[in-house]
């Protein structure tokens, strides 16, 4: 089973923790460059129902893919130029990637 914290986004996750820590919202809404109202409707839609698969853990199509070319030995421009992308763009998908798959191990 997934737990709840899974399903919210990074930032949903960084205002939890820092309310938890004590924070104000106004404190926390000068932290993300934010209204205090905003932070209010964040918190609030964490407490929402959440539906839908949980996050995946394991590369997607385009992370598989840039995988499987710099094995070839393609380089980051080549690989941008085939997906219409910088270099720098698939080189932090590359890294993603590289992630996923960290975590998929360790779990």
């Amino acid at each position: 089973m997934t737990s709840p914290q899974a399903y919210l986004r990074p930032l949903e996750r960084c205002v939890l923790t820092m309310r938890d820590e004590g924070q104000t919202v106004s404190e926390i809404g000068r932290r993300i460059n934010r209204s205090p109202e905003h932070v209010e409707r964040i918190i609030a839609w964490t407490e929402l129902p959440r539906t839908g698969p949980a996050p995946r853990k394991y590369p997607r199509a385009l992370e598989s893919s840039v995988l499987r070319l710099r094995a070839r030995g393609e380089s980051y421009d080549q690989i941008g130029t085939r997906f219409r992308r910088s270099p720098r763009f698939i080189r932090q998908v590359e890294g993603l990637a590289h992630y996923r798959l960290a975590v998929d191990l360790l779990s």
